[in-house]
């Protein structure tokens, strides 16, 4: 009846921080983040067991798009209802999820939880699209070591599979030592710095390889590079920092 679903409203309402007053307020008066959550109430109201979200924050502004993420969050948590939620950025699938799919061409690569995709992602597909990652294409070169392809230099591999023949060896940006910093590391290379970028907390370099490729390294600024721009540099990883994937 009617007062059943007006308390209905009302307690969605409540639940997603809206007044009450927007009972009988047009979708046309609300904000972009107000319509969020109008729709999400509206569909709430069912009771579905299950809700599909496709890229409901894509075009708000970053504050908003932060807010909702926490809100959306909480109403999961609080309904218990299973949301199914479509993105493209990385970090909202990291920041929400419980657990993740990947998709390519239509087809679904890997599943897991934010963690076991990101420090073990089946191939460069999925580790890419986990984080920009530096990645050198390798073989087997003995007992606990790769080869470089393209330049024949030899790194040593945590936990070289036995059956390991050919892939890639993925390095991400932030377990990347740049400079002085990279005295101590097991595996290294040699490139010229080129471009350096403040990210408030933290610091970004490109590398420009000898082969051509471009190394990105991401520091906290407390360990940033004391060079200059053009400097020869030395970077380095330790093999266990390090992920062999396939194609």
């Amino acid at each position: 009846d009617k007062a059943t679903r007006r308390k209905r409203a009302e307690e969605l309402l409540e639940q997603l921080h809206l007044p009450l007053s927007y009972y009988d307020k047009g979708v046309n008066q609300c904000s972009g983040g107000e319509r969020q959550r109008v729709a999400l109430a509206r569909a709430l109201a069912f009771d579905p067991e299950i809700l599909f979200f496709d890229e409901p924050l894509s075009a708000l502004d970053f504050r908003l798009r932060k807010t909702l993420e926490k809100e959306l969050k909480d109403i999961h948590r609080i309904t218990g209802k299973t949301f199914v939620y479509i993105t493209h950025s990385l970090e909202e699938a990291m920041v929400m999820s419980d657990r993740i799919g990947i998709m390519r061409q239509g087809r679904l690569v890997q599943v897991g939880t934010p963690d076991e995709i990101y420090n073990q992602p089946k191939d460069k597909f999925v580790a890419q699209f986990m984080g920009e990652v530096n990645v050198l294409e390798v073989d087997k070169a003995g007992e606990g070591k790769v080869r470089v392809i393209n330049s024949g230099i030899e790194l040593a591999a945590h936990k070289l599979p036995a059956d390991f023949d050919k892939g890639f060896l993925v390095v991400r940006r932030e377990v990347v030592r740049i400079g002085d910093n990279a005295a101590d590391m097991a595996n290294k290379l040699k490139g010229r710095l080129f471009n350096e970028y403040s990210l408030g907390s933290r610091v970004q370099y490109q590398i420009r390889m000898s082969e051509g490729a471009t190394w990105v390294v991401e520091r906290l600024r407390d360990e940033r590079y004391s060079g200059q721009l053009d400097d020869e540099v030395t970077i380095g990883w330790q093999p266990e920092d390090a992920m062999l994937v396939a194609e």
